[in-house]
């Protein structure tokens, strides 16, 4: 007997007929607990500044950060990842190194709000940098040498502050390597490093320049990736992995679908995709347009993130989706009768 044979009245359908069926073979779920929150923190203000091409997002002014904080635990949120918008800008963002500097009072307000979230810093440059570059510049492009010293020095600093999470972002070769051995000498070998391991040069970036005030202007494609190529962005997330990376991450998702897939076939390490702020405001536009339903697509386009590979997603919809997902009332994949199943 042939147990591979099909057969030949076999229908897909059989199991798509009720939302208790479709519940039951369900292959991938999103949770609260699969959400990094981004925040914005600005410095010398007393108010939410809104950003316009990010509706629903702000920057927060620190004496907000706690109570922040505090919300989006109370909402199921349990990471957060912090970006600071400096008033204390240089040439190479020295305020990052500071003691007292935003990077760390940020992270110290964050778990002294609550000591249960995970707080994630975003290790890199480019906020605190006069020039908007990911590190220090010379002769009109990043020092990627240079840089690595400054960002040893930065990391510290935020293990020292109390992070959770160590989250670099800069792309510089051999980041992974010179974070792990700064960190293992300084005593704090017990923190992990989630990696921007594979951060291409994206055109999705430009309402984040919105969020974080940036004055950059130029090119960034010297050190993040070409989004032509595959297999390089294959070996960069390899690379940081021998490195030591504990998490390693794909920046931008929804174009990046496939490289989350391969980076996923690759590795047995957690894998992390950041929804970023194009995409975001592109579901944003299009839902104010009328053309698309705004919860339906959010969801949609996380759970393709999950589907090809993700285990974590820092998306802006964390607190909306975590909402979402809890309101048994939504019932966003299981009712065959909304609208947005509906397309022939």
């Amino acid at each position: 007997m042939t147990h591979n044979t099909v057969h030949p009245d076999f229908r897909f359908r059989r199991l798509r007929r009720t939302a208790a069926l479709r519940e039951l073979v369900r292959e991938t779920r999103l949770t609260a607990s699969d959400f990094i929150l981004p925040l914005f923190v600005e410095e010398g203000i007393d108010e939410p500044v809104s950003i316009a091409s990010m509706p629903g997002v702000v920057r927060y002014p620190e004496a907000q950060l706690a109570s922040r904080v505090k919300t989006a635990w109370q909402k199921g949120i349990r990471a957060v990842l912090l970006f600071g918008v400096s008033r204390h800008k240089d040439s190479e963002g020295a305020d990052t190194w500071n003691d007292e500097g935003l990077m760390a009072r940020m992270i110290r307000t964050a778990k002294s709000a609550v000591p249960e979230m995970c707080v994630i810093s975003d290790n890199c440059f480019c906020e605190y940098t006069d020039h908007g570059h990911c590190g220090v510049v010379h002769e009109h492009d990043v020092d990627n040498d240079a840089t690595l010293t400054n960002l040893q020095k930065q990391v510290v600093t935020a293990a020292r502050a109390g992070v959770d999470v160590i989250a670099p972002s800069g792309m510089q070769d051999g980041m992974i390597a010179a974070i792990r051995q700064a960190l293992d000498e300084a005593g704090f070998a017990h923190l992990p490093v989630m990696s921007y391991s594979t951060k291409f040069a994206s055109a999705f970036y430009g309402p984040f320049r919105d969020a974080v005030d940036s004055n950059f202007k130029g090119t960034r494609a010297s050190y993040q990736m070409d989004p032509a190529n595959r297999r390089e962005a294959l070996a960069e997330s390899l690379r940081d992995l021998e490195e030591g990376a504990d998490i390693l991450m794909v920046k931008p998702g929804l174009a990046y679908l496939d490289i989350l897939a391969d980076i996923r076939a690759h590795s047995e390490r957690p894998l992390a995709v950041y929804q970023v702020s194009g995409e975001y405001a592109m579901i944003k536009a299009g839902a104010a347009a009328g053309v698309i339903d705004e919860q339906a697509v959010a969801l949609e386009s996380l759970l393709a993130f999950k589907r090809a590979g993700a285990d974590l997603i820092i998306t802006y919809y964390a607190e909306a989706a975590a909402e979402w997902l809890s309101n048994s009332s939504a019932e966003w994949l299981s009712n065959s009768s909304a609208e947005w199943l509906s397309d022939s």
